[in-house]
């Protein structure tokens, strides 16, 4: 009885984590309506800040989001993995797409020692997952698949989609505050908020403008976090088992001890995309959690 009272269900996993990511998204809205309101008080409209950061933020993210999966692939300089020289990889993944009723992604194959994976596309029908070369080395056919069902676990939860939604959010405030901290510039005294109150305002409308786009960043790592466990979770519910993707993430992280002599041939801009960050590892400044602790996690499963 006491070995059981520790275990997690992954569907409770995947839940509590989709839940979670929804109510730090409602937290960076009530960010918006606050810095919409504040800096509304102080110029008299609230919504020109906003309403200028959201085109900008919007035409900015959404040239990311339809081309990231090209814009991936071409950073790294992976090749579309040929069906006979990878067998094992499409047979993977195709019996995973089969189980889990997803299309087939593109498949690719980056030049790379350590072990590492990513998938992207804006949906599933467009979608594609790449291997390092040091992956399809060093796994064994049970943890690749473990690695494999991670990445389609990222497919199928729509992703992509979702923190493009909150980069989205995230850009707006950044943008907002910047539109506000250079308008300082050329404000003079022409604020119709005069006097002690306007002031104070003022500098609460300046402080929220620093500090809230540092504060919504941190927001959407912790997101980013959540969904790296979500689809950890849901790498089990393909496979039925957390075994394989339990030894992957433990051979990844042996390859993170020596760090210093690795070389990374991963732009920092697609890190967060694979299933263990490259760069940064286990703080609040990460996108991905601590691979002890996905690791714990799993082994409850």
């Amino acid at each position: 009885m006491t070995e059981d009272l520790g275990r997690i269900s992954f569907h409770d996993q995947i839940a509590r984590n989709k839940r979670k990511s929804f109510f730090l998204i409602f937290i960076i809205i009530l960010v918006i309506i606050g810095i919409g309101y504040v800096f509304g008080q102080i110029y008299g409209d609230p919504f020109v800040f906003l309403i200028f950061a959201t085109i900008i933020a919007i035409i900015y993210v959404m040239i990311g989001y339809y081309g990231c999966a090209g814009m991936a692939i071409a950073s790294v300089g992976a090749k579309e993995a040929d069906r006979f020289k990878y067998r094992q990889y499409y047979d993977i993944v195709e019996g995973l797409t089969l189980a889990s009723g997803l299309p087939m992604p593109k498949l690719y194959v980056m030049e790379n020692s350590q072990i590492n994976a990513f998938a992207s596309g804006r949906n599933p029908q467009k979608s594609i997952v790449c291997v390092t070369t040091g992956a399809l080395q060093k796994l064994d056919k049970h943890e690749l698949e473990g690695v494999l069902s991670h990445e389609l676990s990222h497919i199928a939860n729509y992703d992509i989609r979702f923190m493009t939604l909150t980069a989205v959010l995230v850009g707006m405030i950044a943008i907002a505050s910047e539109i506000f901290l250079r308008s300082l510039w050329f404000r003079g005294n022409n604020n119709r908020n005069s006097g002690k109150g306007g002031a104070i305002l003022l500098i609460i409308g300046i402080v929220l403008a620093i500090l809230a786009p540092i504060f919504v960043k941190l927001v959407q790592l912790a997101i980013s976090r959540k969904r790296e466990y979500a689809a950890d979770a849901s790498a089990v519910k393909f496979t039925r088992t957390p075994t394989g993707l339990i030894r992957a993430l433990k051979k990844i992280k042996g390859e993170h001890i020596d760090v210093k002599t690795t070389k990374h041939q991963v732009s920092k801009a697609i890190a967060p995309l694979f299933i263990s960050n490259p760069f940064k590892n286990s703080d609040i400044t990460s996108t991905h959690p601590a691979l002890e602790k996905r690791i714990e996690v799993l082994e409850r499963m």
